[in-house]
């Protein structure tokens, strides 16, 4: 085992073997607990110190005016804020009436364990009070994949003198947050924004019920307690503002113990009365306390069983890499597991950054993930977006487009987005959910869900993209005035990666309506609407500069000037927050992969020279002054043969959190760029691509990984694909026989006989260079 910065390396857990209040919220954000609908912060037990108090429920959300100096029409007129719930997991400890805080007293030993394996955080201490007794502190923390309201801690003390111990477990509301930090990309701070409408205490249980000042939404928590102590242990409970508590109180001699099950319960509704949402609460804890601690426990190491059985990815050479991989396919399970119709925010529920919103991340980082590890979250996903077409119609129209617009960044289905730039004019979300209903039901053969919920995405994503572009004189098709993912472009004409996008999205809508002619009669669609999409797609114009013989990210991008990286300092980064847009808007630099993304997402467009030229081009431009940007580097390189290049990339994303690269991992983990470690992996170096036939590979390993294996939920069957220096092996673990494509050759495997065949040797031009202070953060 290795120990490195904050965590140790270790490949099924991540540790904290001291505590370093200088990290504490960036250990809250990787140490969080969630199922994608509540989701709890790995704050301390006792509450304090701390970085970030955080207990979310998916969803629940306050509204608040977008400000602007100049109105102006389609401006979105209010914003939407994640909000800290009700916080269920607090147990303060009194020792002989000294607060057991951490920063007073000697703190002895202390240490957290987030198993990946069974899905529970788990806490030792020894702490010496500044009286002098000596306690030894336990606590283990869940929150629960198979009962998606419920959560637990086991938390017990253990005297090593004689003393009282008095535990307060409580339901509190309404907790003080810490202030803004001056950087965008951080939440709003919504001070008190539940206002209580019951609190009820008897017994071990608790249980307050708020509402939401504007949003008009109700969250129920409750809670539920088993102590385990000495004779005369004694409870009470009680209820207040804000605030139920349970209080318990005994005497220890050296040895003894005093532990405290508890069980906590959440639910929100829009509609739901309140005497509604206290028995809907009230039953997840009966359900929980049926099975008690021991079987939430064996119930959850069940699920994580299974789910690693179908997720798990092996890398030899790179113990930071195989630790990373496994959080981030922990932490991309979490953020999806059980959202069950809502959608995954850009930091899960592990933080409020970014507001709490979700953005177009999901559909093409996340999602892609979880299609082959999870798929039925994906389909949850996906009929979130569904339910938000009514909002998405209105929108469209408003802007005075056909079909549905989708918001740039939202939680509840209306735009976000008070900077329209960048926000309403980067319509290549609409694509990015068009293209996560063709890869899940191409990998899932899902076609009730097609039918059911894909058919329509697919056509108002089409209406969409045929009325936001044109035909010129010639014929060819247009989409002008947009924003790729590049947000250091804007406003631009025929960016590649939209046109590209927008190309598969009208295809892949004119064949689902001619598989699925009842749904088309149902959409009002037409033999010669669908052939206008085709008749668009077909036209849809790719810029491309012959002199310099690489494609254009937009329209007239390669004739911009170069940022003048040579003399932009490293701590000027990210620009964004050192230079104005309108500066970055009209030179060429890049914030995120763009035009090299699309040679991922659309690689067949591009044939293997042109791929090449087109890395080396942008790769000296490429800032990544975004986290989405290092694991589409990675897949891009090792498509072009760079393989070295792309190991370092992949390390970035995987590091992202873990290391704190882009220092704002307090606010809550990077979701996609933790996907973006399996893309790294298993498109990069497994060469995963989806095609009409089925799935193809192109494996190579750069030097110093000896094996990299993985398993893919494909048709219904479990592939396991493992790849050495000079051989790949795919092996059908169950399920029907599949075809599958190495290098392009077609390779049928069964449960009874593993394919075995050989890697190809890449061959690689010059390695490209990258902007100046901006090489990977970890050079291998």
């Amino acid at each position: 085992m290795i120990t490195q910065r904050s965590y140790a390396v270790e490949p099924w857990a991540v540790r904290e073997t001291a505590l370093n209040l200088d990290v504490l919220a960036q250990s809250e954000s990787v140490f969080a607990l969630s199922n994608g609908h509540v989701g709890w912060r790995g704050n301390l037990d006792e509450g304090e110190p701390h970085g970030l108090p955080g207990s979310y429920l998916n969803g629940v959300h306050e509204v608040h005016p977008l400000p602007y100096a100049e109105a102006g029409y389609g401006y979105p007129e209010s914003g939407q804020t994640v909000i800290n719930v009700t916080n269920g997991k607090i147990l303060r400890l009194l020792v002989d009436d000294e607060p057991f805080d951490l920063r007073y007293g000697r703190l002895v030993t202390h240490e957290r364990v987030l198993d990946l394996r069974r899905g529970v955080l788990e806490r030792t201490c020894e702490w010496t009070s500044p009286a002098g007794s000596t306690v030894r502190v336990r606590s283990t923390r869940l929150v629960s994949l198979t009962q998606r309201a419920v959560a637990a801690v086991a938390y017990e003390v253990e005297a090593v003198d004689r003393c009282r111990i008095v535990i307060q477990s409580e339901l509190v509301a309404n907790e003080q947050l810490p202030g803004a930090n001056g950087d965008p990309r951080a939440a709003q701070a919504l001070q008190s924004p539940l206002e209580q409408e019951d609190g009820f205490a008897d017994g071990h249980r608790l249980r307050l019920v708020h509402r939401t000042k504007r949003s008009g939404l109700r969250v129920a928590v409750a809670a539920d307690h088993t102590v385990l102590g000495p004779e005369r242990t004694m409870t009470r409970s009680e209820s207040g503002v804000d605030v139920a508590r349970l209080t318990v109180t005994s005497v220890l001699e050296p040895g003894q113990r005093l532990r405290v099950e508890k069980f906590v319960a959440h639910g929100w509704s829009g509609v739901r009365s309140l005497p509604a949402m206290a028995d809907q609460v009230d039953a997840a804890l009966a359900a929980a306390a049926h099975e008690g601690w021991q079987g939430l426990t064996e119930e959850q190491r069940g699920y994580l069983d299974d789910y690693w059985s179908r997720a798990d990815v092996e890398v030899d050479g790179d113990e930071e890499v195989q630790q990373a991989v496994r959080f981030a396919l922990f932490h991309v399970l979490q953020a999806g597991a059980r959202a069950e119709q809502r959608a995954i925010p850009a930091k899960g529920l592990t933080g409020s950054g970014y507001d709490g919103h979700a953005f177009w991340d999901t559909e093409m980082f996340v999602l892609p993930v979880l299609t082959h590890t999870a798929p039925g979250a994906v389909a949850e996903a996906l009929r979130w977006r569904h339910s938000t077409l009514p909002a998405a119609r209105e929108r469209a129209t408003q802007l005075g487009l056909a079909g549905a617009a989708f918001p740039w960044r939202t939680i509840a289905g209306s735009e976000g987005s008070a900077y329209w730039p960048a926000g309403t004019a980067a319509f290549h979300v609409n694509a990015d959910v068009a293209d996560a209903v063709v890869r899940y039901v191409a990998a899932t053969g899902d076609t009730d869900f097609e039918r059911d919920t894909g058919v329509e995405l697919l056509v108002e994503t089409a209406r969409l993209w045929r009325s936001l572009g044109h035909h010129d004189s010639r014929g060819a098709f247009h989409i002008d005035g947009v924003t790729g993912p590049d947000e250091y472009s804007a406003v631009a004409d025929d960016n590649t990666y939209t046109n590209l996008m927008a190309r598969a999205n009208l295809l892949a809508a004119a064949d689902a309506v001619e598989r699925h002619p009842r749904e088309a009669a149902r959409l009002g669609v037409d033999a010669e609407e669908s052939a206008a999409w085709r008749d668009a797609a077909e036209a849809v114009h790719i810029p491309y500069n012959h002199e310099l013989g690489v494609h254009e990210q937009h329209a007239g991008f390669t004739r911009y000037q170069r940022w003048d990286f040579e003399h932009t300092a490293p701590e000027q980064y990210p620009l964004l927050l050192n230079f104005p847009y309108f500066d970055l808007y009209r030179k060429q630099v890049v914030k995120q992969a763009d035009l090299v993304l699309a040679m991922y997402t659309c690689e067949a467009y591009f044939d293997d020279e042109q791929i090449a030229r087109n890395f080396a081009y942008y790769e000296p431009l490429t800032v990544r002054d975004s986290s989405l940007s290092a694991c589409c580097q990675a897949v891009v390189a090792a498509q072009a043969g760079h393989l070295t290049l792309a190991h370092a990339y992949t390390a970035e994303a995987a590091l992202m959190d873990l290391d704190d690269l882009e220092h704002n991992t307090r606010d809550g983990l990077h979701i996609a760029s933790l996907a973006g470690t399996w893309m790294a992996l298993v498109a990069g170096f497994g060469g995963l691509r989806h095609y009409d036939d089925g799935a193809r590979f192109a494996p190579r390993l750069p030097e110093r990984l000896r094996r990299l294996a993985f398993n893919l939920q494909l048709r219904g069957s479990r592939l396991r694909v493992e790849i050495g220096a000079d051989k790949a092996t795919y092996t059908l673990l169950d399920g029907p026989p599949l075809t599958v494509h190495h290098h392009g050759e077609p390779v049928t495997v069964d449960t009874d006989s593993p394919a075995v065949r050989a890697v190809p040797p890449a061959r690689p031009g010059p390695v490209p260079r990258q902007p100046r202070h901006r090489s990977p953060h970890r050079p291998t």
